[in-house]
């Protein structure tokens, strides 16, 4: 049986080369381009796909945000993101949204049929020029990220507490979460931990 796919990309070209792409392959069926967030979740409201592409840039509803909605439908599709940003924030972004992929559209043909592939089989797949961890990059609460940035930054319980408006004692009680879920236990693993999933850059 096929595997039906969804492009959602606002570039002509792009969706006419992956369709062709699709076209070709025996494994696939095209069921549909759509180049906005709204005409993809119309789509999507009267049609079951496998497998939805979906690019992070679009017109309308932020690719992230379309994300989100098209998982919080009952059973829904796997998502695969092909975009042009490789930047761990992004990809985290997209992952934490749920996202099942994330492919750089610099990547080479036989990478993505693979990345296909993997996703349309319930396989997380990051493409080879994706730098982020797959490894607890969904574990981390927003609040936890919040946290984690501030003190990777240098500031102090109480520094944190008054810029996120919580107490001294709550930041202590995440900071301990964090260290607990990430397996690390001083400052500067945090700290190198921060800096490479993206929270934090290093000039």
């Amino acid at each position: 049986m096929k595997t039906s796919l969804l492009v959602v990309d606002d570039h002509t070209i792009v969706r006419q080369g992956l369709s062709a792409l699709v076209a070709s392959s025996p494994e696939f069926e095209l069921a549909g381009t759509c180049g906005t967030s709204h005409e993809a979740l119309a789509f999507l409201k009267n049609r079951r796909v496998d497998l939805v592409l979906v690019d992070l840039s679009l017109p309308d509803i932020p690719g992230i945000e379309l994300i989100r909605m098209i998982k919080a439908a009952d059973n829904p599709p796997r998502v695969l993101v092909l975009s042009m940003h490789s930047q761990p924030t992004y990809v985290r972004a997209a992952l934490k949204a749920g996202a099942d992929g994330y492919l750089y559209k610099g990547s080479d043909l036989g990478e993505l049929l693979t990345a296909v592939r993997e996703a349309a089989a319930g396989r997380m797949f990051l493409g080879k020029s994706i730098t982020a961890p797959v490894e607890l990059v969904r574990e981390l609460s927003t609040r936890e990220e919040e946290v984690l940035r501030l003190v990777a930054l240098g500031k102090t319980s109480q520094e944190v507490g008054i810029i996120l408006g919580i107490s001294p004692k709550t930041v202590e009680n995440h900071r301990a979460r964090i260290m607990e879920k990430l397996g690390i236990h001083d400052l500067a693993g945090l700290t190198r931990y921060a800096v490479k999933i993206g929270l934090v850059t290093v000039d």
